[in-house]
């Protein structure tokens, strides 16, 4: 039982005021006191400009990365009020720096200073400056300069006014984040990247500009799309899209709820259709929707209707045919919403979705009507773009069924032995020191499991010619008795990558059995062939093994020299030679193995089977994209590239070719 603590009293509840309300609870605000956290904080200073931008003024945004860490905003918009506040009898500086709830954007629905706002709620340019190790803030506007101070939350000196010349107005802030609030402030540059990016994409003709500071200067990049989420999506697609590409727009008005004001909402969308590429991506008054929310739904309702529909109607489903899901669709389609309102629900204050009612309604509507229009006034892209649907639906099914049969036929039992042909497992049950060998037929079982070391050696003999992995399809290959005996044994599962295909993937490092996994075949041609085509089914079903260096090459010795009572294994012939050559004049025997089923147990007890003298050749993930290449080159479908590869460096292997 815990130890009872003093007393809790009327005298123990206590509130938060001023920047302790952010410095001490930070998650609350920004949703982690990390890394993330530190990164929103800067995005809610950026939103403040973009809202700005997104009214009319001003058309570039300057984003500045700091070595030391600090960050600075600078628009060009009419810059922040400051003054004096007749009606809060305060001066605006101390009410938008340092006062939670406090803001310009609270009347959007009622045609206030911003109509569609990225910043709602009061807190973001508050709340980092709560955050902050120091800010300091320039403003132009009224024919005045104005700079601001602070430090650690609090007001570092007074308001600086002068007047102010030049015709430019905006803001300049600079700040950097407080150690004492966030964990880590070291945010990457690919998050200033990728942020300002997405905002280029959803404000057309806004320019951004990111400046990096380095030991050797300013690297800067700029991103501007001049017609916004359209250029996006042709970018994206650029050669690869099957239909021409699409720009939707509407305006609705209406409300969550009857007793509830109206609202405005604005819709924009741009897409096509792609075999090659897939892209989804939604956005509200500007902010990525990570997770979608009401647009996400919309669009999945929207679509599934809609192209079921078109599909029913001109009779493309067979008979065996599925309903069309939405995963279909998205494996071919290209899609980004950028919707506005005047009101927006949040599901939290980082904004990564919205669940606004009225929101999901009119997108559904909007785009089940679009759609249907779109379908209507050009059939040649419908009749292209339904294709393609159907053929993504029967690859999901396909792929789906071939998964569930695979699981049948994995499905785990304890005897392991009983359920894989001439399986020969080993006693020990530490993964740590078991040791698989794959070897080449009965005859290199019948050797290998009398040499080897059965606590913790296994074997499993190849019976024939592997699949070829590369060019068969999945449900062939996993109807293979020989690879389905294989990933039974090896434990792991299966990772597959391909799009069609993805359910299948069940791997887990985790499961594996073995701690090294040794490809065992005779030192000639077919040998050499059982060997690629086993490491291309490792390539192809379970690569992480490769790149774990799970992976070995087992070398078996050519030659067997005793000589005056001493045995030496040669493993090539310029091996040979030399122990020829440090024989010298005496007599001895030579054989050649003309197979792992032709040495005896004792050889393979001395050589191959034996940690302390054999030798292994470790498979290496550094190879692995050139291992790819040639694998596809060899194995795969590409005919002519394999032709000619064989009439340029086929004389190389002439002397390796079985005439007989």
């Amino acid at each position: 039982m815990a130890k009872k603590k003093a007393s809790y009293g009327n005298d123990n509840i206590t509130s938060l005021k001023g920047a302790d309300r952010v410095r001490k609870r930070p998650a609350v605000i920004f949703g982690s006191d990390g890394l993330e956290g530190c990164e929103h904080s800067i995005f809610e200073i950026l939103s403040n400009s973009i809202d700005e931008a997104r009214e009319g003024f001003g058309d570039k945004i300057i984003v500045t990365r700091y070595m030391d860490k600090s960050v600075e905003v600078q628009d060009f918009g009419r810059g922040i009020p400051v003054d004096f506040n007749q009606k809060e009898n305060r001066y605006n500086w101390e009410l938008v720096f340092c006062e939670m709830y406090a803001g310009g954007k609270y009347d959007t629905n009622n045609g206030g200073s911003y109509e569609f706002s990225l910043g709602l709620n009061g807190l973001g340019l508050c709340s980092t400056q709560y955050a902050s190790e120091y800010m300091e803030a320039e403003v132009h506007r009224d024919g005045y300069r104005y700079v601001m101070k602070f430090k650690q939350g609090e007001p570092d000196g007074k308001l600086l006014k002068e007047e102010y010349t030049k015709k430019d107005t905006g803001s300049r802030i600079r700040w950097k984040p407080d150690l004492n609030v966030f964990t880590d402030i070291d945010v990457p540059l690919e998050y200033y990247q990728e942020t300002i990016k997405r905002q280029s994409i959803v404000n057309a003709g806004v320019r951004f500009i990111l400046k990096d500071e380095t030991p050797k200067g300013f690297d800067t990049y700029e991103y501007i799309y001049e017609n916004g989420i359209m250029d996006y999506v042709k970018e994206f697609a650029g050669e690869d899209a099957f239909s021409t590409p699409q720009f939707w727009q509407t305006e609705r008005v209406g409300r969550d709820r009857e007793d509830k004001p109206d609202y405005k909402v604005k819709i924009n969308a741009a897409l096509c259709f792609s075999n090659k590429k897939r892209l989804k991506e939604y956005y509200h008054n500007s902010s990525w929707l990570e997770y979608g929310g009401a647009p996400e739904k919309a669009v999945r309702s929207a679509f599934v209707s809609q192209v079921d529909a078109y599909l029913k109607q001109n009779s493309k489903y067979l008979k065996s045919d599925s309903k069309i899901s939405f995963q279909d669709i998205e494996d071919c389609l290209i899609l980004v919403v950028s919707s506005l309102s005047t009101q927006t629900s949040y599901e939290n204050q980082t904004k990564k979705a919205i669940n606004n009612k009225f929101i999901q309604e009119a997108m559904t509507d909007f785009f089940r009507h679009q759609l249907e229009v779109y379908f209507i006034e050009n059939r040649l892209e419908a009749e292209k773009i339904a294709d393609q649907i159907l053929i993504n639906m029967r690859s999901r099914i396909k792929a789906e069924s071939t998964r569930l049969n695979l699981k049948k036929t994995l499905q785990s039992s304890n005897d392991l032995a009983n359920r894989v042909q001439k399986f020969v497992d080993c006693r020990s049950k530490d993964i740590n020191e078991r040791e698989l060998f794959i070897v080449e037929g009965d005859s290199a079982l019948g050797a290998c499991k009398q040499a080897r070391d059965a606590t913790f050696q296994a074997i499993i003999p190849i019976r024939g010619k592997i699949l070829n992995c590369l060019k068969s399809e999945y449900d062939k290959i996993f109807k293979n008795d020989i690879i389905t005996d294989l990933i039974k044994v090896l434990g792991c599962g299966v990772e597959v990558k391909s799009k069609s295909s993805k359910e299948l993937s069940s791997f887990s490092l985790d499961n594996l059995r073995w701690n090294k996994i040794i490809i065992c075949t005779d030192a000639d041609v077919d040998g050499f062939q059982i060997r690629t085509l086993v490491l291309t089914m490792i390539y192809r079903l379970m690569p992480t093994l490769i790149n774990e260096g799970k992976v070995y090459i087992a070398e078996s010795p050519l030659y067997e020299i005793n000589s005056k009572g001493e045995t030496w294994f040669a493993y090539t012939e310029r091996e040979k030679t030399d122990v020829l050559n440090q024989i010298g004049e005496s007599k001895y025997t030579i054989q050649r193995s003309k197979g792992l089923g032709e040495n005896d147990a004792d050889m393979m007890s001395l050589t191959t089977m034996n940690p302390s003298t054999r030798r292994l050749i470790k498979i290496q993930p550094e190879e692995a994209e050139k291992t790819a290449q040639v694998f596809d080159l060899l194995l795969g479908d590409n005919l002519a590239g394999r032709k000619e590869h064989i009439a340029e460096s086929g004389h190389l292997y002439i002397d390796m070719t079985d005439v007989s």
